[in-house]
């Protein structure tokens, strides 16, 4: 039975609302049923507007690494509401963030802030086709970088249904090409016979919208060698992934540097924000010192940069990750055993505090093998969690995210919740 609550106010926002949400996998479209309308959230919780309470594993899709409503973070952020919510001007703010991003990603020699990953990603694809003078991008099937026109080809989650959107000109995505993940010798082929038409070849370091797909062995080296050898720039997407999984970016953690970095999520500390940032002699074409033009009146948001600093000030501490890691990786270790426990297959993706769960028996290292997933199980098993007020993110093809405000209670109490509703799930 739907819930009352929710139900009424689906009802009600779709007299408003396209769909009655603000973002399609809101909809719960993915995995059927109404969606659950959250009043609060608070540590490792949601709360719902019918007084229910679940164990957040979604965590606003990554960006409240600390969980919700972090006290450090709030209590900040309280204070600079009352100096002003927007300049539209410089500020101090933004070096700060600035600085601190760089710190972890020293990569990033000179960054633009951004109001999404969508615009970061705009952003840092357009100065690679300015710098090389290209058009053309390579990216990889299931991998999601926002909704620009020209990378809404195989984008993973929710357009897993919808390849390619209405209202993209053929012209646009003509210019992008698409491959699987983890075939280099696909790449490199590509890059061999194209190699002259192509300014970049954009990855997400590890894929998370498409599921958590961990990039194989070689992998991004290879990447990184292929881009040298044919003249083409390497643009990490680490939106999802930028101080996830480490301080800093996958980059740190592979030791794969790009010439591009794309980031959202985390740095501003569960605000609207994003940056992309790289060499110097990219990002000097950039306006207003070169000819490459982006803007946002809400960059740099001093909002988004109190929430930023304060969150990366907490991440700095000395052993943060080092504790996300050993709780996220028993939680994932347990997670793996209820398979042999039930008899039941699936797979657990997972990279620290970053996993999804695979129903189907075989590996999962790309989009194909993820579309294997028995999604109607699936969507059996992520109500079979909120019914036991669980909530993973709301598709079978999407990463779920452990925070630091996750106690091993929240966790076990998690893993009993799983091996009931997988067990219901196999029932006809």
């Amino acid at each position: 039975m739907p819930k009352v609550m929710d139900k009424f106010l689906l009802d009600r926002a779709k007299q408003c609302l396209v769909g009655g949400v603000n973002s399609p996998v809101r909809s719960f479209r993915s995995v059927g049923g109404i969606p659950v309308f959250i009043k609060k959230g608070k540590d490792a919780y949601l709360y719902g507007e019918d007084g229910k309470r679940y164990i957040d594993f979604c965590l606003s899709w990554g960006a409240a690494i600390l969980g919700h409503a972090p006290k450090p973070v709030t209590t900040t952020l309280q204070k600079a509401v009352s100096q002003g919510t927007s300049f539209g001007t410089a500020s101090v703010l933004e070096i700060k963030l600035a600085e601190s991003i760089r710190k972890g990603i020293p990569s990033m020699q000179r960054i633009r802030f951004t109001n999404s990953g969508t615009e970061a990603v705009m952003g840092a694809l357009r100065l690679a086709r300015a710098y090389t003078k290209k058009d053309k991008i390579l990216k990889f099937d299931g991998c999601y970088h926002g909704h620009a026109d020209s990378l809404l080809a195989k984008a993973g989650s929710g357009a897993f249904a919808l390849p390619d959107s209405a209202g993209v000109p053929k012209a646009f995505t003509r210019e992008t090409i698409v491959l699987p993940y983890n075939a280099l010798e696909k790449v490199e082929r590509t890059l061999f016979l194209h190699h002259k038409k192509i300014a970049a070849v954009i990855v997400e370091p590890v894929a998370g919208n498409m599921g958590v797909i961990l990039p194989r062995e070689g992998f991004l080296t290879g990447l990184r060698k292929l881009c040298d050898r044919f003249g083409v720039l390497l643009v990490f997407d680490e939106v999802i992934t930028g101080f996830r999984f480490c301080y800093g970016g996958a980059q740190n953690h592979f030791r794969v540097i790009p010439d591009l970095t794309c980031l959202g999520k985390i740095i501003g500390g569960g605000l609207p924000i994003g940056a992309f940032g790289g060499r110097k002699d990219i990002m000097k074409l950039l306006a207003p010192e070169g000819p490459v033009y982006q803007a946002g009146t809400f960059s740099g948001n001093p909002l988004s940069m109190t929430s930023g600093i304060a969150t990366l000030k907490i991440l700095k501490r000395p052993g943060f990750y080092a504790r996300l890691w050993r709780r996220s990786e028993k939680f994932c270790k347990d997670l793996r055993r209820i398979s042999g426990l039930t008899g039941i297959p699936f797979q657990v993706n997972a990279i620290g505090p970053m996993f999804s769960v695979f129903l189907t028996p075989g590996p999962v290292f790309d989009a194909a093998t993820a579309q294997k997933q028995d999604v109607s199980r699936f969507n059996k098993l992520f109500h079979g969690l909120l019914a036991q007020r669980v909530y993973f993110s709301p598709s079978p093809f999407e990463a779920n995210f452990i925070a630091s405000a996750h106690s091993v209670k929240e966790l076990r109490k998690t893993l009993g919740a799983f091996l009931k509703a997988l067990e219901r799930s196999a029932e006809r």
